[in-house]
C-alpha cells in the first residue's frame, strides 16, 4: 500500500515536471520569436561622422515592432571622461503610410544628433574623436498582441571603421 502511494506520488511529480518543463519551453519560444530590430550605418560620402544616418530593420517575418521609439547612446569617447549620454534619435523616416511601426521586413532610417552634444570641432578633427568613439541605440516598443507592455532593447557597439572607404559606423572594428 506504502509502495503504491509512493509510486503514485513520483508520478504526480513527474508529470506535474513534466508541464513546468512545456510551459517553460513554450515561454521561451514565444520570447524568441519577439520582434528585435537590427541596425545598419548608412554610407556616408561627406560630413562629420556624429551627424551619420542609420537604418534600424525589422528582421522578425512574423510580428510588426509597434511604438518604436528610437535612441541613440554616446557610450564613451576614449580619454574623454564623458558619462554615457543617450540623446533621442531625429530624422526619423518610417516607410510610407506608417508613423511608428515597422511591419515585417520594413527600414526606417534615423540620425543620430552626437555633433550637437557637445559642439564638435571641424569636420577634420571629428574623425579622431569619433575613431575613439563607441556608440549604441536603445529602441523601445510593444510587445506584440499586448500593446501595453513595452519592451526595450540594446544594440551592440558600434565603432567608427576608417578602413572603409568612405568611413562608416560598424558593430565591430574589422582589421
Amino acid at each position: 500500500m506504502m509502495a503504491q502511494s509512493g509510486a503514485q506520488s513520483l508520478q504526480s511529480l513527474i508529470v506535474f515536471l513534466a508541464v513546468l518543463v512545456v510551459i517553460a519551453g513554450i515561454g521561451i519560444g514565444a520570447w524568441s520569436m519577439r520582434p528585435v530590430p537590427s541596425y545598419a550605418s548608412v554610407e556616408q560620402k561627406a560630413g562629420s561622422p556624429f551627424d551619420a544616418t542609420f537604418t534600424a530593420e525589422n528582421t522578425n517575418p512574423w510580428f510588426p515592432l509597434k511604438g518604436l521609439k528610437l535612441n541613440c547612446v554616446l557610450d564613451h569617447v576614449r580619454a574623454s571622461g564623458r558619462e554615457p549620454t543617450l540623446i533621442e534619435a531625429t530624422d526619423v523616416r518610417f516607410p510610407a503610410g506608417a508613423v511608428d511601426e515597422l511591419k515585417p521586413g520594413e527600414v526606417a532610417t534615423f540620425r543620430c544628433p552626437f555633433r550637437a552634444l557637445f559642439g564638435l570641432p571641424p569636420l577634420a578633427e571629428d574623425y579622431s574623436t569619433a575613431h575613439r568613439a563607441q556608440i549604441y541605440f536603445r529602441a523601445t516598443y510593444e510587445l506584440p498582441f499586448f500593446g501595453t507592455i513595452r519592451l526595450s532593447d540594446n544594440s551592440v557597439p558600434y565603432f567608427l571603421n576608417t578602413r572603409l572607404l568612405p568611413p562608416r559606423w560598424t558593430s565591430k572594428p574589422e582589421g
